[in-house]
């Protein structure tokens, strides 16, 4: 009798990408990728903020900072889908279950769709009371409101594209995932001339522009994750239930992570308003170079978030440490190259955004003395990072909003009382050296307990996630650390 071949399922997966090689070079292309791919998605905003700008009406550009605002916490929100997603994709991958991953990248889709869905549902009819308690009126709410009303709909498209953006980085495939929202920032550079100006749409052309973006991140992440990676099954509606579990216990911490920052700088911006509009102006024009300058730090917990979960999943507990270890020297060395350019061109970004007196002080004096210590807020993302990843991502929401709040307010404000607007900004960078040296030791003690765990045979850290099967958390992961007693085992 003939004996059958094995079916290709049967046949065992290939090593993960990221459990092989150079965690260094991992490190620097998931990284560099990463920030591309997210500054694209702010690029679409500033687009449409500059192309409105032109048109010399001073309510269309109102307009569109108003709408700007409500539409940071969307991204906001599809940036914790989105981690969420490649956190539990990387671990499946990393443990070469190649099934699982793929009902999990399955079941994160339709995750991200029905919260997005659901944000949109209950924001819409509430776009009006929202817009008047961001202070807009007349006639720049009413188009706040118009463009809104034209760009929300489509919330549900730019979850699933960032959360395709997501599995694709889990694969490993870090210029695909970069691709896909480098492709609506390209869009929006071509098209909103086109509408804004060429077809006489204003405003609503830069809405339509905005829901052509999205459709795009659609398109480019379905192609890269069903055509080139073969990464979606198909739904499972009850897989889906159970899975919502594990993504949510991921999704919800990530997300108040990333709303921590923003209450910190509203902190910092009250401070600052003390002094004096000049002042003002000056930590505005800072308030623009941090992004530009420190954009990779911003994109390094989604980007590093892959190799951690792969090396997880696989239970290469050197590699994870050492993935840890060298985000914290990549951070370093490019912390200080941009420290050294900041100092050197501090001249010229004065002039560039004609500040002048205290503003223009407090610009150089942040340049010169403070951008230095971004080096900490870097450290402190690659604890978020191995937080997410590992199954501690309340850990994560602690660390940001304890560098927030204790690592913010105390230190801006007695900074603010003996140095003045120099001190606020002293201060809040100074609170974050404390919260990242904590970050980095914290998530390095973790992987120490997740591999002396491990080393007495309970592999139980990563169960299979399923209908039948009770689905992961950061609870399971915590019992199986024991800080008091090294001999407890987590029970299956």
């Amino acid at each position: 009798m003939t004996t059958a071949a094995p079916s290709p399922a049967a046949s065992p997966s290939p090593a993960p990408k990221l459990t092989q090689g150079s965690i260094m070079r991992h490190v620097v292309v998931m990284t560099a990728t990463g920030s591309i791919g997210l500054m694209a998605i702010f690029v679409v905003d500033f687009l449409n903020l500059f192309y409105i700008a032109l048109l010399g009406q001073q309510e269309l550009a109102a307009a569109i900072g108003y709408a700007g605002t409500l539409l940071f916490f969307v991204v906001s929100l599809c940036i914790g889908l989105t981690i969420a997603a490649t956190a539990v994709v990387s671990r499946a991958l990393g443990a070469r279950r190649r099934d699982e991953a793929r009902r999990l990248a399955t079941s994160s889709l339709v995750f991200a769709a029905a919260v997005t869905f659901a944000l949109t549902v209950l924001t819409l009819p509430l776009l009006s009371p929202i817009l008047t308690l961001f202070g807009a009126e007349g006639r720049t709410h009413d188009i706040a409101w118009r463009f809104l009303l034209i760009v929300m709909p489509t919330t549900p498209l730019l979850g699933l594209g960032m959360a395709m953006s997501g599995l694709l980085r889990a694969t490993g495939d870090a210029r695909r995932a970069m691709y896909v929202t480098l492709a609506g920032g390209v869009l929006a550079a071509v098209c909103d001339p086109l509408f804004i100006f060429g077809f006489g749409l204003g405003v609503d052309g830069a809405a339509i522009v905005s829901v052509l973006a999205r459709l795009a991140l659609v398109a480019i992440g379905l192609n890269g994750c069903v055509r080139v990676h073969n990464l979606l099954a198909p739904p499972n509606w009850r897989a889906a239930l159970a899975d919502a579990r594990p993504l949510a216990g991921i999704a919800v911490p990530a997300i108040l992570a990333n709303i921590a920052t923003p209450f910190g700088n509203a902190v910092v911006t009250a401070a600052v308003a003390r002094h004096g509009d000049p002042a003002v102006a000056g930590y505005a024009v800072i308030g623009r170079i941090i992004p530009l300058a420190f954009g990779v730090i911003f994109a390094l917990t989604g980007s590093i978030g892959p190799i951690l979960g792969q090396n997880f999943g696989a239970q290469r507990f050197d590699r994870v440490r050492r993935t840890i270890i060298d985000s914290v020297i990549f951070m370093l060395c490019y912390c200080t190259a941009t420290w050294i350019a900041l100092i050197l061109l501090r001249e010229p970004i004065v002039r560039l955004f004609g500040a002048s007196g205290e503003g223009a002080d407090l610009i150089r004096f942040f340049c010169i003395y403070v951008a230095g210590l971004w080096v900490f807020v870097g450290a402190m993302f690659v604890g978020n990072a191995a937080f997410n990843n590992l199954g501690f991502p309340t850990w994560s929401t602690m660390l940001n909003w304890g560098r927030a709040t204790a690592g913010t307010v105390p230190f801006a404000w007695i900074g603010a009382a003996y140095f003045g607007a120099r001190g606020v900004i002293a201060g809040q960078a100074l609170g974050a050296v404390v919260f990242g040296i904590v970050g980095v030791i914290a998530a390095l003690r973790v992987v120490d307990q997740l591999a002396a765990h491990d080393r007495r045979g309970a592999r139980d850290l990563i169960p299979e996630v399923g209908p039948q099967v009770p689905p992961f958390s950061s609870d399971k992961a915590a019992t199986a650390l024991d800080w008091t007693d090294p001999e407890q085992t987590t029970k299956s």
